[in-house]
């Protein structure tokens, strides 16, 4: 059985072993039949292929609601649910009260959001979450409009057991059709590839996930002509002039939430902004992001800047650019490359990948 989720991280524990397959909705507790069980992210029992409930749906997806479930006697119904062998799973616009729910999916594809981060998320986009009949989170997307007319996809996340069975295809068309006439963009993490690709979006290049428990570092050689100082509060507005150019939208309410969070670093030439980098808590430790620069030994000086602050924790970085010595020096950092997505977008490409360009995301799913 499983204990409490802490309360300030939503951390729980995972449990072995073969139980009898139950929720006490009272405490959050659950037990498992043969399974290695999250907080009910596996949950008990095998689910065959996901068959539809509605003639809309099957428009979306390109199934069709004959055959299977005239064999197995279901009914067609119409609205946003769907059956998976017994459970009818019906999806519902995520508001803060999914906070839990949403965890439970985090937590079975061993991603390490914690409460506070997925509050952040709840908190600027909008989105779908599919549950069971008995609650149990099934799947999530979610959207993160900016300027009117482009929207970041982010929060795509599965269970694990319904990655092949059609959950995530109808969570995305959903949230894509809340995004008319949008430019959009996402990061496609190896399993969710094919679906991206299947439904349109075309592929941009690598995001390198670096990450590790940070050591003393040799400072970057300085770029000419560029100073840094510590982030100011008169500072808001060059920090959005910057994140709009380099991220290629408008996304005010996110850069306001990032810098109420953060502490940070500018770099200055002739004591006008050129760049920036931001630092929160996320995760297991804390990232850095969004870092914008120039070129890429100014987005070092601002990255070793935020790295020196956090000797010795776990600092996280993601980043679009593949420049050599950038990684090497975050490696050298004890930031390693630990893992990569593939960053794709549909419609016009807006992000630059010269000049004033993103050389650390806020994260995978807020770009």
């Amino acid at each position: 059985m499983l204990g409490d989720p802490d309360r300030e991280t939503g951390a729980y524990a995972v449990v072995w072993g073969r139980e009898t397959a139950e929720k006490t909705v009272a405490d959050g507790r659950y037990c498992t039949e043969n399974a290695i069980f999250t907080f009910g992210v596996l949950g008990a029992g095998p689910f065959p292929r996901a068959t539809w409930m509605s003639e809309n749906m099957a428009k979306q997806t390109g199934e069709s609601t004959s055959g299977t479930e005239a064999a197995q006697g279901v009914d067609t119904t119409s609205g946003d649910s769907f059956r998976v062998d017994k459970f009818t799973a019906t999806a519902h616009r995520i508001g803060p009260t999914d906070r839990a729910l949403l965890h439970e999916l985090t937590v079975g594809v061993f991603w390490p959001h914690r409460w506070r981060d997925l509050d952040v998320f709840i908190s600027l986009g909008e989105g779908y979450l599919a549950v069971d009949e008995i609650g149990r989170a099934m799947g999530s997307a979610m959207c993160f409009k900016a300027g009117g007319d482009f929207a970041m996809l982010g929060m795509m996340v599965t269970a694990p057991r319904l990655q092949t069975m059609g959950t995530g295809r109808w969570l995305l068309r959903r949230v894509m059709d809340d995004c008319p006439g949008c430019d959009m963009r996402l990061s496609a993490t190896r399993q969710g590839y094919r679906l991206y690709k299947d439904a349109g979006f075309i592929t941009l290049g690598t995001i390198w996930q670096h990450q590790g428990v940070t050591r003393p570092i040799h400072l970057p050689d300085p770029v000419a002509g560029v100073s840094l100082r510590a982030l100011e509060p008169d500072d808001g507005v060059a920090i959005r002039q910057l994140d709009t150019q380099a991220y290629g939208a408008e996304r005010t309410r996110t850069i306001d939430c990032m810098l109420d969070l953060s502490d940070g670093v500018v770099a200055q030439v002739a004591g006008q902004i050129r760049g920036f980098a931001l630092r929160r808590r996320f995760g297991r430790g804390w990232v850095i992001g969004p870092l914008v620069a120039e070129d890429e030994g100014t987005a070092m000086m601002l990255a070793a800047e935020l790295i020196q602050r956090s000797e010795g924790e776990f600092v996280r970085l993601d980043t679009p650019v593949e420049g050599e010595a950038f990684g090497a020096f975050l490696a050298a950092a004890g930031m390693g490359a630990y893992d990569t997505v593939t960053e794709m977008y549909m419609g016009e490409q807006r992000r630059p990948l010269n000049g004033t360009r993103m050389f650390a995301l806020a994260a995978h799913s807020l770009g």
